[in-house]
């Protein structure tokens, strides 16, 4: 290490030597409890398949403030290409590497220690403070956050605000929050048509070319204008496979994967009748595996916005931007339950990157966001 570490640098650290590649959580999240158990909480482990999740509470009641996020990170890719082993964390020229530092052990360090700090200040703090912990939102995210959720709505528990981890801003810490997140709708569509040979078209049915003219149509099709808070929908193919590999076979089937990003001005059964029309129009012979990731969500400014924006006023002196761009995150699953959610992190330039790192300065000062954050809405 270069630098002195802070309380939050020194947990950030503690985090990144766990190798939690999802779903493998390695230790983080006990480490967490430890600290939070420490100071008043209490906590209801939670396995789902292999999954372990963790809901952490202190307070007997009024409102909830709930800090959210994942221990698990995306695989390292091979060790060799980073300038540092990922899981050997390091301060360099004021910069914390490690698989994670941004997303999101750094906030979940800077949120444990913002807690520690509130706590000791404001023992009798109003409402309640929660932490809902998964080792899945890297993954496939089936048994972490949307089961927690779950098993909060079966025990009639209700978050009412919450400040989810992940990173958000771009060029200085708190210069954007998410206050919304687009809806994802998947596709897997199956094109058939008639293997064949080349030289012989008319014995055969080409589903490329059947193909084409549809998928230019859904390529062009205008979907809707967005709205003040969300940009226009947009229809994006990933994937294309199709063929035998030899040059001299048609063949006989095309494989086509896409995604719409959507905003609140369509909805997911919109956007499946219209595609399956302009498919049907183009008398495709098909099979088409819809996957429904996640519905838009938007907190308009109300007690949560406020307070986050103010917060970052007062600890960095930036007027924040509220975006609802990017992909989605396990907000998605807590905003249906009407909970206010925001997301608020560090910067995202290097987050799934080989040689991952943030500012240590910026995780001090995020620590101090979420701790003045819980002075805005808890005392």
């Amino acid at each position: 290490m270069t630098a002195v570490l802070t309380p939050t640098l020194q947990l950030a650290t503690d985090l990144i030597r766990c190798r939690s590649v999802t779903p493998e959580d390695d230790g983080c999240q006990e480490m967490m409890i430890r600290r939070l158990e420490a100071i008043g909480f209490s906590t209801e482990r939670l396995r789902f398949g292999e999954v372990d999740n963790f809901w952490c509470i202190r307070g007997n009641d009024g409102p909830i403030l709930a800090f959210a996020g994942h221990t698990d990170v995306v695989p390292t890719g091979p060790e060799a290409n980073w300038n540092n082993p990922p899981f050997e964390p390091k301060i360099i020229d004021g910069m914390l590497h490690g698989r994670g530092a941004a997303d999101m052990k750094g906030s979940l360090a800077a949120m444990v220690v913002a807690c520690e700090n509130f706590v000791a200040k404001h023992p009798n703090h109003q409402g309640r403070i929660a932490f809902l912990i998964t080792s899945d939102e890297e993954g496939p995210s089936i048994n972490g956050t949307v089961k927690v959720v779950e098993w909060l709505e079966a025990h009639h528990t209700k978050i009412t605000w919450c400040i989810v981890g992940e990173p958000s801003s771009t060029k200085q810490v708190g210069d954007v929050i998410k206050n919304g997140r687009r809806g994802s709708l998947g596709g897997i569509l199956k094109v058939k048509g008639i293997q064949g040979h080349v030289a012989y078209p008319h014995l055969a049915d080409n589903p490329i070319h059947k193909l084409a003219p549809a998928l230019a149509e859904l390529t062009a099709a205008h979907w809707d204008n967005g709205n003040e808070f969300f940009p226009a929908t947009s229809f994006q193919v990933s994937n294309i496979n199709g063929g035998t590999g030899a040059t001299n076979v048609i063949p006989g089937e095309v494989e086509v994967i896409f995604n719409f990003r959507f905003s609140t001005e369509v909805t997911d059964q919109l956007l499946r009748e219209r595609t399956e029309t302009i498919l049907n129009k183009h008398q495709l012979t098909y099979d088409l595996q819809w996957v429904l990731s996640g519905q838009p969500f938007l907190t308009p400014r109300g007690d949560l916005v406020n307070a986050v924006v103010s917060a970052i006023k007062t600890e960095t002196g930036l007027d924040t931007e509220l975006s609802t761009s990017g992909g989605t995150s396990d907000g998605r699953f807590i905003a249906p339950t009407g909970a206010q959610v925001v997301e608020l992190g560090p910067i995202n330039a290097t987050i799934h990157k080989v040689n991952e790192c943030i500012s240590a300065d910026d995780l001090n000062t995020l620590t101090a966001i979420y701790e003045r954050t819980l002075e805005q809405l808890l005392v």
